[in-house]
C-alpha cells in the first residue's frame, strides 16, 4: 500500500463553492467559477440544480456550497454522492449532524474543535470520543428506519443504498458506539502504517518529512502549512489541536475494514488505520480562505497556520449554515462599526468556550437532539462504486449540471457516463498536485490524460489548467 492509502478520508483539493455566481478576486479565496462560466443551466421543468460527486472523500464541497447558498437566488439543490466505502458515508452522516446540532446543545465554537478533531485526528479528546458514541445510537435508528431519518434528518436520502450496504453501516455505527478502546489502537496503527511506508528510512523519518514540506507541499503552493504542523501529524497522526487539551482517545470514525494476505496466502480481514499518510487533512479547509488577513507574513513567515485557517473556514461554513449571514471572526471587529457586531450571534460564547468547560460535558448532550433545519438542499447517497451504472438508470439522464471527479476516481470520466450530463453542464477534475509521492513530471502526465479522457466524453476545456498550480481541471459539456 503506497502512503496515499486505500480509503479516502478527506480530499486532496480545497472546498468549492460549485455554485458560486461570481469570480473571486483573491486568490486566496476560492479556486471555483462562477454558475455562468460553469455553463450550468436549470433542468427543464424543475428549476433544481444537480451536482454528482464521486469519490470526494469527504462533504467539503457539500457543506461550502450550502454555506454560501443565501448569497444567490433561492434554488433547489440535489447532491448525488458516490464513495469507494461505507466508513466514508458513515463519516459524512456523522460530520452533518455536527454540523446542524442546535445551539442548546453545542455552541459554535465548540462545534467547530469537534469537527476538526474528528476530521484529522487519530487520536481525540475523551468527550468527542463519548459524543461519537452518543450520536452512533441516533445513526443505528436513523440507517434501519428510514421513517425516523426523515424526521430527523430530512436533508439525507439513503433510498438508494443497498440492504447490505444498510447493514454493513448499522455494524460501523455499532462499532463506533462500542466504548471499549481496546478494540482500536490508533497509535499503533498509525505506527505499523509508517514503519510499512518508510522501511528503512523510519528512524530518519524527520528527515523524510522536512523533504516532503519543503520540496513538494510547499513548492506547490501549501506553504501556508506550517512546516512543525505538517511533521506533528505525519508522526502521530494528530493533526488539528485548537484547544490545550489531551488529545489521547482513539478515533473510531478512522477505523476501516482491509483484506490481506497472511503467510498462507490466504485473504484475512483486518481493522487498521487505512488513510492517507503523506499529504494530511490541511488541503480542504487550511490554504485559502475568504478573509485576506489570514495569510499575512511577517518576516517572509505567515503569520497563521493551516489549523487556524482551516478553523476559520469551518465556523464560517457552520455559521452561515445556521444563521444565512457571513461571519466576521473576532480579529476584524475593531475594524467594523459597533453595530454590526450584533451581525456575530455567538460572539460571546466564542470567547467564553476558549476555557475549559466548567459545566459536565453530557450535561446540554443530554437533550435531545433536534437538528437544524435547511432548506431546499437533499443529499443522495448512492451505492458504492456505482459511477458505471448510472448510465443504466433513466431517471439519471441528463440530469447533473456539475460533476465532481476526485483523482482517484477520473477512470470513471468516459463516454458512456456523459450520458447523464445535462445538456450544459460543467465537469470539474481533481488533479494531483498535492500528491506528494509523486514527481513534478507526473503531475503534467496526469493532467494530460485526464485531459484527453475528457475530450474523449465530449467536453472542452473551460480554463487551461497548469499542473503545478491548479487543484482543479475544469472542463464544459455542451450536448
Amino acid at each position: 500500500m503506497d502512503g496515499f492509502g486505500s480509503i479516502t478520508w478527506w480530499g486532496f483539493s480545497p472546498a468549492l463553492d460549485l455554485c458560486q455566481q461570481h469570480l473571486p478576486t483573491n486568490k486566496n479565496a476560492d479556486v471555483s467559477v462562477s454558475l455562468q462560466d460553469l455553463q450550468v443551466e436549470e433542468n427543464p421543468g424543475s428549476g433544481d440544480l444537480n451536482i454528482l460527486l464521486i469519490g470526494a472523500g469527504d462533504l467539503r464541497h457539500v457543506l461550502k456550497t450550502i454555506a454560501h447558498s443565501y448569497r444567490r437566488p433561492k434554488q433547489k439543490i440535489n447532491f448525488y454522492i458516490i464513495e469507494q466505502s461505507l466508513e466514508l458515508y458513515a463519516r459524512q452522516l456523522l460530520f452533518l449532524m455536527i454540523v446542524l446540532e442546535p445551539q442548546d446543545r453545542m455552541g459554535l465554537q465548540e462545534k467547530t474543535e469537534l469537527f476538526m478533531e474528528l476530521y484529522g485526528n487519530t487520536l481525540v479528546r475523551q468527550q468527542s470520543c463519548e459524543y461519537i458514541e452518543k450520536m452512533a445510537g441516533e445513526l443505528i435508528k436513523m440507517v434501519t428506519d428510514f421513517d425516523y431519518l426523515e424526521k430527523m434528518l430530512p436533508i439525507v436520502d439513503m433510498s438508494s443504498l443497498k440492504f447490505k450496504e444498510r447493514d454493513f453501516l448499522e455494524g460501523i455505527f455499532k462499532f463506533w458506539r462500542n466504548p471499549d478502546v481496546q478494540i482500536y489502537d490508533a497509535a499503533k496503527c498509525w505506527e505499523l502504517r509508517l514503519r510499512q511506508h518508510l522501511g528503512v528510512r523510519y528512524d530518519s523519518r524527520k528527515g523524510v518529512f522536512d523533504w516532503d514540506y519543503n520540496m513538494k507541499l510547499a513548492e506547490r503552493g501549501a506553504k501556508v502549512i506550517n512546516k512543525h504542523e505538517y511533521s506533528n501529524w505525519r508522526d502521530s497522526g494528530i493533526a488539528f489541536e485548537p484547544r490545550e487539551a489531551t488529545y489521547n482517545t482513539p478515533n473510531k470514525t478512522m477505523a476501516s475494514g482491509r483484506l490481506l494476505t497472511n503467510r498462507e496466502g490466504d485473504k484475512v480481514p483486518r481493522r487498521g488505520y487505512w488513510g492517507d499518510i503523506v499529504v494530511g487533512p490541511f488541503l480542504a479547509h487550511g490554504i485559502e480562505a475568504e478573509d485576506e488577513s489570514l495569510f499575512k507574513k511577517q518576516n517572509g513567515v505567515y503569520t497563521k497556520m493551516a489549523t487556524d485557517i482551516t478553523q476559520y473556514n469551518i465556523l464560517s461554513m457552520i455559521h452561515e449554515i445556521a444563521t444565512k449571514t457571513k461571519y466576521v471572526s473576532p480579529d476584524t471587529q475593531s475594524e467594523v462599526k459597533q453595530e454590526k457586531l450584533t451581525e456575530i450571534t455567538e460572539e460571546d460564547e466564542e470567547q467564553n468556550v476558549q476555557l475549559e468547560d466548567t459545566l459536565p460535558v453530557d450535561k446540554p448532550l443530554s437533550r435531545k437532539y433536534v437538528p437544524l433545519r435547511i432548506e431546499d438542499v437533499r443529499i443522495h447517497f448512492l451505492p458504492l462504486n456505482s459511477a458505471a451504472d448510472l448510465v443504466k438508470k433513466s431517471k439519471f439522464k441528463e440530469l447533473f449540471n456539475v460533476v465532481f471527479f476526485a483523482n482517484s476516481m477520473v477512470h470513471h470520466l468516459t463516454s458512456d457516463i456523459s450520458s447523464v450530463f445535462a445538456n450544459k453542464a460543467t465537469v470539474i477534475l481533481e488533479t494531483v498536485k498535492f500528491m506528494v509521492d509523486l514527481q513534478a513530471d507526473k503531475l503534467k502526465e496526469f493532467v494530460d490524460k485526464i485531459t484527453d479522457m475528457a475530450k474523449g466524453a465530449g467536453c472542452e476545456v473551460l480554463d487551461p489548467c497548469d499542473p503545478q498550480s491548479d487543484a482543479v481541471a475544469k472542463f464544459s459539456f455542451t450536448r
